[in-house]
């Protein structure tokens, strides 16, 4: 249940003075520091001593309020008259709870929930039960002890289970069925998952593999199962059991159809697919199709060449080392034991390990929350860890993860990079816009005056069709342009504002070469291969990667302050191996810039690019969260106990790939492009 949390109510390293505590900081008014002034003097409390410093009562009176529960009166001053009140003073965890309860505002209430978090019940502790149910057991254990077990250790629990005859009677059927279905949850590389896992939580792989898990158990032939990409989040070690299950779909008499990136899983298929040969307006076609070793001898399909071995994402010529360190110490949250990592500043690192190894843990739950919340001063609820140093190394923490870059059609590329400031701005700068008076905002679709009435610049009617779902048609009016006639007719090269957002980047990379400001945006996003996307395309049509992408360019598209640290959580999903090509490159180029960049990935060909690597294992749930090696990627490829060394060591001594002739690469190239 949401509850106060009091961690995230204060800055341990800062003073009273200095904004200690987070809720009264940012205020406009100085109510509150008088408030603290009239407190430290009722109940001599320093001001100018970290928080961290002061003793327990003092805490608590500031955060739980006088003795007793009761609001007291402050005042600044003499003691004796009480001649300059002050307000009234009940603790910030009194005061936040009162505001969530009794406002009817719900910007008061969001602006509390920011400082609440999810507590165990203190009646069931969380096992969601009564002591009625609680209190009937299975060889001792209770439901609620079962269910807290990993899928692994559960299976091992109930083959383990020795009934009497009677007992066995009633329930060898039962345990039979649990065992197996448990049998399938590991074999498709889940088997770290607890029982009690909240679905919420788990990633879109895991879900579709809890679901696959689910299909086999079923025991169905002549069935066509559709995957999409559920190799997302596994380890090669996970991913060869993966394999395995689709296999024996295969063998039950069933077609199983994967849309994969995955080598290993291309390889394993009987029949492939080849589209392209580019992407969005420049594919859609078959380029090759058969057996694997039909597809690698294609030269017209880039995946061929990377299968064969003919193009490969080539490893740096030298390994970059360091400018300081950012140590992690005694990390202890979820699976992880009380483990150190070392990571270095101004390199790539990756963050390596099988699936639940503890790899999103180190990274999300304490890296990422911990640098957020000291250096946004955000309330943020880190993982356990004793402390982190090296924090002076940065200035800002940035989470690059696959999420969309909007939540409605409204979003699309040119609005969130910026691009489309400046592209209104130029519009308004035309002859016929002066002439007419019309500013930039004349040429935004999302405030009236230039946009369509009839369609409030959405460009389409949305029709409820009740107990369906709604339908979109293009406006009658606009046809779908979202902008009125009089707007339309200002043009810039030729096209008028509608027409700009319905050009691929590539195109508008050509179109608006000669302004710096928007040519540079436009670049950027053409590098990390997105050239083929409309600068108005809605973002709810955008996948993962491309969202991510984009992302990207807009960081890259700033001016670099050498001492940003970017987070990204396996982006090479959804990814070509070209595609993972161009990736490489930007990741390269931000730390270029003197930034870090930390990785959670299971990719090799990014892997075998880091600088340094932290693997963690070396199984997953409870039998991981361990340091396994720390290093450069030759370092963990000969550390005999990394199952990531382990795929990793033919990676690194793989021979450069064969070279064609000139003129045989160049026809190559060209039917690329």
């Amino acid at each position: 249940m949401p509850e106060i949390d009091p961690e995230l109510l204060v800055d341990p390293e800062r003073t009273l003075l200095r904004g200690a505590l987070i809720p009264w900081a940012d205020r406009t008014t100085d109510y509150y520091d008088l408030l603290l002034q009239a407190i430290a003097q009722e109940y001599d409390i320093p001001l100018d001593v970290p928080w961290r410093e002061l003793d327990d009562r003092q805490r608590s009176l500031l955060l739980d309020g006088p003795p007793g529960g009761r609001r007291q009166r402050m005042y600044l001053g003499p003691r004796k008259g009480r001649q300059n009140p002050v307000g009234w003073f009940e603790g910030v965890i009194p005061q936040l709870r009162r505001q969530h309860t009794s406002s009817m505002s719900p910007a008061v209430r969001e602006s509390v929930e920011q400082y609440m978090s999810l507590r165990p019940c203190t009646r069931c502790g969380g096992a969601r039960l009564r002591p009625e149910a609680l209190a009937v057991t299975v060889a001792g254990h209770s439901i609620h002890d079962v269910v807290v077990l990993s899928v692994e250790r559960g299976l091992a629990f109930f083959e383990a289970l020795e009934l009497d005859a009677t007992r066995a009677m009633i329930g060898e059927r039962v345990i039979r069925e649990i065992a197996e279905r448990l049998r399938f949850l590991a074999d498709v590389g889940v088997g770290y998952l607890t029982l009690d896992r909240a679905a919420g939580t788990l990633s879109g792989g895991e879900a579709q593999r809890i679901r696959l898990a689910t299909q086999i158990g079923s025991g169905l032939m002549g069935v066509l199962y559709i995957l999409d990409e559920p190799s997302i989040g596994l380890h090669q070690r996970d991913n060869r059991k993966l394999i395995g299950t689709l296999e024996r779909l295969r063998d039950q008499g069933n077609t199983v159809l994967v849309v994969e990136h995955d080598e290993d899983m291309m390889r394993a298929a009987d029949h492939l697919i080849d589209m392209g040969p580019g992407a969005g307006e420049h594919g859609g076609y078959v380029v090759a199709a058969g057996t694997p070793a039909v597809v690698e001898a294609s030269e017209e399909s880039v995946t061929g060449q990377f299968l064969s071995g003919r193009r490969r994402i080539p490893m740096p010529t030298a390994r970059r080392t360091g400018r300081g360190w950012l140590r992690v110490v005694g990390a202890s949250e979820h699976n992880l034991h009380d483990i150190d990592v070392e990571i270095p500043v101004g390199v790539l690192t990756c963050v390596t390990g099988v699936s639940g190894s503890g790899k999103s843990t180190l990274v999300n739950d304490v890296i990422l929350k911990a640098l957020a919340g000291r250096l946004s001063r955000r309330p943020r609820r880190a993982g356990r860890h004793v402390r982190i140093e090296g924090l002076e190394h940065f200035d800002k923490v940035i989470d690059i993860d696959q999420s969309p870059i909007g939540r409605t059609p409204r979003s699309n590329p040119a609005t969130y990079t910026g691009l489309f400031d400046h592209i209104r701005d130029l519009f308004s700068m035309t002859q016929d816009a002066r002439a007419r008076g019309y500013k930039p905002g004349r040429f935004s679709f999302n405030v009236k005056g230039g946009r369509c009435e009839n369609c409030k610049g959405d460009g389409t009617i949305t029709i409820e069709m009740h107990f369906l779902p709604d339908v979109y048609v293009p406006c009658e009016v606009c046809g779908g342009h979202r902008y009125n006639r009089e707007t339309l007719t200002v043009r810039y090269g030729g096209r008028n504002i509608a027409e700009v957002l319905q050009m691929s980047v590539s195109d508008a990379v050509e179109a608006f070469a000669a302004v710096p400001r928007i040519h540079r945006r436009l670049q950027t996003l053409e590098d990390v291969g997105l050239g083929y996307i409309r600068l108005g395309q809605p973002a709810t049509t955008l996948s993962g990667g491309e969202a991510q992408r984009i992302k990207l360019a807009s960081e890259l598209s700033r001016v670099a302050t050498g001492r940003t640290l970017y987070v990204l959580d396996e982006p090479t999903t959804g990814l070509h191996l070209a595609d993972i090509e161009r990736l490489m490159e930007v990741l390269q180029r931000l730390v270029d810039s003197g930034n870090t960049v930390l990785v959670i990935e299971h990719n090799l060909d990014v892997i075998k690019c880091a600088d340094w690597l932290v693997d963690l294992g070396p199984e997953g749930g409870s039998g991981g969260g361990r340091v396994i090696a720390q290093g450069p990627p030759e370092l963990v490829a000969a550390t005999p106990d990394s199952f990531t060394g382990q795929f990793l060591a033919p990676v690194l001594n793989a021979p450069a790939p064969v070279r064609a002739p000139k003129k045989r690469r160049a026809r190559t190239r060209a039917r690329d492009a």
